[in-house]
């Protein structure tokens, strides 16, 4: 499984969220974004959020903090919620009770969820312009992520991240191999390293509530191959040449010994002890594969392997901010100011020497040269924010990644054949989307 801190603390998907609304939507943590203006004129604004730990956390306060030395009429109130699954929760709480915070962080699907039913703003209307200044400053798959389907820029970018290839390179180079720069190459190397008790990667499909590392590189693979498991507009793609194709790969390397199937961050543990020779994670999971790993091998990273068209594919995760109806103009006014802070070049180095999540903009690396001299795969993983692409924001995308699920664990798992298995997830795919219509 991917070691990416989304990941890690994600433990609801959007509709475990939902069931959990009617218990919450009479008692939201919300402090509402509290008053206009309290004593002296000051605006208090509330930011709901996930980094409730670790440099997350002491990162986000300091920032935070400067922002509000530098503007001592604003006052942030910072909500911390335990995992994804309790913020989305909460948020839709906080909307049903007429008590949301100002802003929040948002997954795309929820957003397009908000905005459907107006419960948060286009960044326009506070704004001033559908196409801010910074807009431009900002890696092209970020900038394309901000906007929903129908077009308007509803978010601001916040935490991202994209998939790399983390690898044993001792192990490697032991067997003649080098860092793979296609998913043909990886193959091979996966399947020269695997034996004596190493299996070059062990992945963890996930549940049908909670997808994950195994589901995400069955995403990257379809992607590589040509074609995504979910089109820009929202239809599944489950069973199309570059799934079958996808899966079939996953399936050969399963046969050939080169591929396991486990959970709880298989692939980051058995890479630590040297018991596999790559993992897939988020960029962001850095911190953890180094745990791992102890300095026992030198840790290569490379960004994901080509299909066979050789263009770059990556997967963008991460979340954005969202500001939400409620606020009042001189709310709209502080939020949005904090927004940019939190965006801006010298934030978003503080925030990925840190934490390490991408920085959201290039100019960010000019202030980043220390870490960048420790840390250079940081420089080649930011620049595939200009290709990286987001799952597509509609609703019923989590259901189908969900059939995904299913279908990685009948073929990895129980042997079927992947024809079959993606017919059946298309299918049900087909239906989640007719019924989140």
């Amino acid at each position: 499984m991917s070691s990416n801190p989304t990941l890690r603390r994600t433990a609801a998907t959007v509709l475990a969220a939902a069931t959990v609304l009617g218990a919450l939507s009479a008692c939201s943590s919300s402090s509402k974004s509290s008053a206009d203006a309290g004593s002296g004129g000051t605006t208090t604004i509330s930011f709901m959020q996930i980094m409730i730990s670790g440099t997350q956390k002491s990162t986000l306060v300091a920032l935070t903090d400067a922002f509000q030395q530098a503007n001592p009429n604003i006052k942030v109130n910072l909500e911390y919620q335990p995992d994804y699954g309790t913020l989305h929760a909460k948020e839709t709480a906080g909307v049903a009770a007429h008590n949301p915070p100002t802003i929040g962080q948002v997954y795309e699907s929820w957003a397009a969820d908000y905005a459907k039913s107006q419960v948060i703003l286009p960044v326009g209307q506070y704004a001033g312009s559908d196409s801010p200044a910074g807009l431009s400053d900002f890696y092209q798959g970020v900038q394309k992520d901000l906007r929903l389907p129908d077009g308007k820029l509803w978010m601001w970018p916040f935490n991202k991240s994209v998939q790399v290839l983390f690898y044993n390179q001792d192990l490697l180079q032991a067997k003649g191999q080098g860092a793979p720069t296609s998913w043909d190459q990886f193959a091979t190397a996966a399947k020269a390293v695997s034996g004596d008790g190493v299996t070059a990667i062990s992945i963890d499909p996930g549940t049908t509530a909670s997808p994950a590392g195994g589901t995400v590189l069955f995403d990257a693979l379809c992607a590589a191959d040509g074609t995504p498991d979910i089109a820009a507009d929202g239809t599944p793609q489950l069973n199309s040449p570059a799934a079958v194709q996808a899966l079939s790969y996953l399936a050969d390397l399963k046969k050939a010994g080169a591929l396991a199937v486990g959970s709880n961050f298989p692939g980051e543990t058995a890479l630590g002890a040297k018991k596999g020779a790559f993992d897939m994670s988020s960029a962001a999971g850095y911190y953890f594969e180094n745990q791992a790993v102890g300095g026992k091998f030198a840790l290569g990273t490379e960004v994901l392997p080509t299909g066979a068209s050789g263009r770059p594919t990556n997967v963008l995760s991460g979340t954005n901010i969202a500001m939400f109806a409620s606020a009042s103009k001189a709310q709209q006014a502080a939020a949005w100011k904090y927004m940019q802070f939190l965006a801006s070049a010298q934030s978003q180095a503080q925030w990925s020497s840190t934490t390490g999540y991408l920085p959201v903009t290039a100019k960010a690396l000019d202030q980043m040269s220390d870490f960048l001299a420790k840390n250079p795969y940081m420089k080649t993983a930011a620049a595939a924010l200009d290709y990286a692409v987001a799952q597509p924001a509609f609703p019923w995308v989590a259901k189908a990644q969900g059939e995904e699920v299913v279908a990685l664990q009948k073929v990895l798992e129980q042997g079927a054949d992947p024809a079959g298995a993606l017919n059946a997830a298309q299918q049900a795919a087909q239906a989640d989307q007719k019924a989140g219509q």
